[in-house]
C-alpha cells in the first residue's frame, strides 16, 4: 500500500499548535461543545473558531451541529492513519540492523 504523506502532513501540521495539541487531548475525553472548549482556555471565540476550522478541515476533528450549539469529536479514521504512520515506523526503527559498513 502506497504512503500517503501529503495527508500525513496535513495531519501533523494541524498538530503544530500548542492550543490545538490541548483540543485534541480534551476532545480525546469526550464530544465537547466550543463553549466547554473555550472554558479551557484563555482566548476569544474567533480564536478558537480559528483553531477549530484547522483540526476540522485537517479531518482528525468532525464537528455538528446540535441546536444552537456546535459539538466536536475526534475522527477516529484520520487518529487510525496517523497511529498507523507513527507504528510503521516504530517497527522500521526496532527491525534495522546496524550498518554494516563503516559509515
Amino acid at each position: 500500500m502506497e504512503k500517503d504523506y501529503s495527508n500525513y502532513a496535513l495531519l501533523m501540521k494541524a498538530l503544530a499548535d500548542e492550543t490545538r495539541v490541548k483540543i485534541f487531548d480534551l476532545l480525546s475525553q469526550a464530544e465537547l461543545c466550543a463553549c466547554t472548549i473555550l472554558e479551557e482556555f484563555q482566548i476569544t471565540q474567533p480564536t478558537l473558531s480559528y483553531h477549530m476550522k484547522i483540526l476540522s478541515e485537517s479531518g482528525l476533528v468532525d464537528s455538528r451541529r446540535d441546536g444552537v450549539w456546535m459539538k466536536y469529536s475526534i475522527n477516529k479514521d484520520n487518529l487510525k492513519v496517523i497511529k498507523g504512520f507513527f507504528a510503521g515506523i516504530g517497527d522500521n526503527i526496532q527491525n534495522q540492523s546496524q550498518c554494516s559498513k563503516k559509515c
